[in-house]
């Protein structure tokens, strides 16, 4: 398989994980193109193109969000935002969803993204991530606390994923 037909054949599900990984469409495709391009050097070395592109997707995001996260100061404000309705539609789910996702560390997202949406065991997200199994089920763990806290809303989806 040469670059170009690894690119044409996982485009969209690359851009697809970036997208959950980072929040936003053009900060999900500037990971993809991030990637792709350190990808295409190392291509001839590589045995699992995918896998790579999959790993670096993860860390690169970390890196970014740890970037950012020095540049920018956080003001903490003592009001409590609304409680959304349920989910009337699935449209509305995976928009609460996304805005949960959006509000968890990059490590949480990216295990959360690794074992619910790409369906990957403990010992895949952790060969991913780099990181011992033991990390994935913690990180696992405080990750759904956390929406557990910070989306109620989606204490129902929450219970079925557990």
């Amino acid at each position: 398989m040469t670059f170009d037909d690894f690119v044409r054949a996982e485009i969209d599900a690359l851009t697809r994980t970036a997208y959950l990984l980072t929040g936003d469409r053009q900060d999900a495709e500037d990971l993809v193109q991030t990637v792709l391009a350190r990808l295409a050097v190392r291509w001839q070395r590589l045995d699992n193109p995918a896998a790579y592109a999959r790993r670096a997707l993860y860390t690169q995001s970390v890196s970014w969000w740890r970037r950012r996260r020095s540049r920018a100061v956080e003001t903490l404000t003592g009001e409590v935002p609304e409680r959304a309705a349920p989910p009337a539609a699935e449209p509305e789910l995976a928009l609460m969803m996304r805005h949960a996702l959006a509000r968890l560390t990059p490590k949480q997202r990216a295990v959360l993204v690794l074992r619910f949406y790409e369906d990957c065991t403990e010992a895949q997200t952790a060969a991913r991530l780099g990181v011992r199994v033991g990390t994935v089920k913690s990180q696992t763990r405080h990750a759904l606390e956390r929406l557990r806290v910070l989306a109620p809303e989606l204490t129902t989806v929450l219970e079925v994923t557990t």
